[in-house]
């Protein structure tokens, strides 16, 4: 890795000023049909580019250098609120003072890291590059841990045969190899895919414990071969639960939510989840998604139980007496990207995971870089808050620093069971860092996404 991953001369790179630090667009991470912008998302956009041009010019920056600043964080995030306000729509919202948009000090109190922060993001994805191009690696970790305040990734896979893996373990490996060389050794872990409805798979779970040292498991319910999943308190998942426990790697990430159409969509659901929690008292099930659905509105908890999404997950919590701090927890990944665009939802998203499963049960996850650098989806929660109103009619609580800093990384270190000070003993010290130091004097993120932003692309992207 050289001194400065990107120059200039980049053609990433944006230096006209085009893009904003903080992206609301349509990509999807590849396993949702990308879902358009709103009205209220365009105007949000349209106010950030205005109000970017006129402070910029307040500043006597130029546009790159404006949004590349705490100030031009600061002014995004700002227009979002008020596009939002604007629209009724007040129930979560951007805590961000105004002068902050003009005030680099304050900006970078405001959007940048708190004191001691880590940042521990349990759902990574390396996108492998063409046949002949090796800057794949290289863009992974300039984009995580080069222009973002990531400590430490899992890196994660997508369902798939393993004759045709996208992202194969070996590739995963390979990764994890490059920042092993950078001394990096502590900053990325690896899941193992396991689809136990597949032939096979639950064989090769001795292989991936002992040839890749994965750190947990990751599955997807509602795939199969055939196009039928399963649940996990089924004959097959239960093997599966079994088996994992045998091998003593008692972390289960399962995706919940974000269905692949309707293809098996019961199984994508979470009615199974609290009946394994609470026949496996000691296996940890990462919930990844939350069970979020993009077509089903996030509201106040509905006790009818009828209602789709995150309701499913607690749902099936309540039933089985699955009590919060328990061993169930919900993961962010392209929920809260998502949810990035509707700060309303938003609220009543956070609210209900962090009420129902814990505070300590929440877990940060980004799905990057299917959606370029993670820190928009940091600097966006740093900020991010439930409105009063909400909190007190519906017994949510306020996102304090303390329950932030549990989300960001202190609670997925006790579920992998890492120590955080042993951790930023070598993040504070290792090559990753004084390369980011270095960068960090001229740092030139892109602010691009890389997956699928149209049907058309999203179809594209699961043809052979």
């Amino acid at each position: 890795m050289s001194r400065h991953p990107a120059r200039r001369t980049d053609p990433r790179i944006d230096p006209d000023g085009k893009r904003l630090p903080i992206k609301l667009d349509s990509t999807s991470n590849g396993e949702f049909v990308p879902v358009p912008l709103s009205g209220v998302n365009r105007a949000a956009n349209r106010l950030a580019h205005e109000v970017a041009s006129d402070f910029s010019k307040k500043l006597g920056f130029t546009r790159r250098k404006f949004l590349i600043s705490s100030c031009g964080t600061a002014s995004t995030l700002l227009a979002f609120k008020t596009a939002n306000a604007a629209a009724g729509k007040t129930g979560g919202f951007f805590d961000v003072s105004p002068e902050a948009a003009l005030d680099l000090q304050l900006a970078r109190v405001q959007t940048g890291p708190a004191k001691d922060e880590f940042i521990f993001d349990v759902q990574g994805h390396f996108i492998d590059t063409p046949k002949g191009n090796s800057k794949g690696p290289e863009v992974f970790i300039k984009d995580v841990f080069m222009d973002s305040d990531t400590d430490v990734m899992v890196l994660s896979f997508v369902p798939s045969t393993r004759a045709d893996e996208p992202v194969t373990i070996q590739a995963a490996d390979a990764v994890r190899r490059i920042v092993e060389k950078l001394e990096g050794s502590h900053r990325l872990l690896v899941h193992g895919r396991v689809n136990p409805n597949q032939p096979g798979d639950l064989e090769t779970m001795d292989e991936l414990k002992e040839k890749w040292r994965v750190s947990a498991w990751k599955t997807y319910t509602q795939y199969g071969p055939q196009g039928k999943g399963y649940f996990l308190s089924d004959d097959v998942g239960v093997r599966f639960i079994e088996k994992a426990r045998a091998l003593g790697v008692k972390t289960i990430c399962v995706h919940k939510g974000l269905p692949f159409g309707r293809q098996s969509y019961e199984h994508s659901q979470c009615s199974d989840i609290g009946v394994v929690a609470k026949r496996f008292p000691d296996v940890n099930f990462l919930i990844y998604h939350s069970g979020f659905v993009t077509s089903v509105p996030e509201q106040a908890y509905d006790e009818s139980g009828r209602r789709d999404g995150i309701d499913t997950l607690v749902s099936s919590l309540i039933k089985n007496g699955v009590k919060p701090g328990s061993n169930v927890f919900a993961e962010l990944g392209s929920t809260w990207r998502f949810l990035m665009r509707e700060p309303e939802q938003a609220a009543h998203a956070m609210g209900k995971l962090i009420r129902y499963c814990g505070e300590d049960n929440v877990l940060w996850g980004t799905d990057s870089i299917w959606y370029g650098s993670p820190q928009d989806q940091i600097q966006a929660f740093r900020t991010f808050q439930i409105a009063p109103t909400l909190r007190q009619r519906f017994g949510y609580s306020e996102i304090t620093p303390s329950v932030r800093a549990k989300i960001f990384g202190l609670n997925a270190a006790k579920v992998y069971g890492l120590s955080t000070e042993e951790i930023k003993k070598f993040t504070r010290t290792d090559q990753v860092f004084r390369e980011k130091a270095a960068y960090q004097e001229h740092p030139e993120p892109h602010f691009l996404t890389y997956g699928p932003k149209t049907r058309r692309e999203f179809l594209a992207l699961l043809t052979p």
